[in-house]
C-alpha cells in the first residue's frame, strides 16, 4: 500500500455512495473501505430499525421489555462500527493488494453481505455450539 491509499480527500460524499456514482474509480484502500463500511452500516441500521419496531410493537405493554428496542438500535449502530470496520478493511485490503478496482456495486454487495451473514449467524445456533 502506498501513502496515497489513505488520503481522506479521495473519499466520496454520502449521496455519491448511495447513488452508486463515485467521482472516480475505487482503486485506493480508503475509498474501497469507506464504501463497503458505509453500506454495512446502512444495511445494519435498516435491519435493526425494523427489528426494533417489531420488538416495540410486541413488547409495548411489558414493564421492562418495552426498553429492549433501545438495545436493538444501539447494537445496530455499534456492530458495524466494531466488526464492520475490521471486515471492510479486510475486503478493501484484499482488493488493493491484488490491484483490482472495486466497482461501487461490489462495495454494496460486500457491505450488505456482511449484514446478511451476521443475520444468518444470529438466527442459527452455530455460535452456541462453539
Amino acid at each position: 500500500m502506498s501513502r496515497d491509499d489513505f488520503i481522506a480527500a479521495e473519499v466520496d460524499s454520502f449521496p455519491n455512495v448511495i447513488g452508486l456514482t463515485p467521482k472516480d474509480p475505487l482503486n485506493f484502500f480508503i475509498e474501497m473501505w469507506y464504501q463497503v463500511f458505509l453500506w454495512s452500516l446502512i444495511s445494519s441500521i435498516l435491519v435493526h430499525v425494523v427489528a426494533a419496531a417489531i420488538a416495540f410493537y410486541k413488547l409495548r405493554k411489558h414493564k421492562i421489555g418495552r426498553f429492549i428496542p433501545i438495545g436493538i438500535l444501539i447494537m445496530g449502530f455499534l456492530s458495524p462500527l466494531i466488526g464492520g470496520t475490521i471486515t471492510s478493511a479486510a475486503v478493501a485490503g484484499v482488493y488493493r493488494a491484488s490491484g483490482f478496482t472495486m466497482l461501487p456495486f461490489y462495495a454494496l454487495l460486500w457491505g450488505v453481505g456482511q449484514t446478511i451473514i451476521v443475520m444468518l449467524l444470529s438466527f442459527t445456533r452455530i455460535l452456541a455450539t462453539l
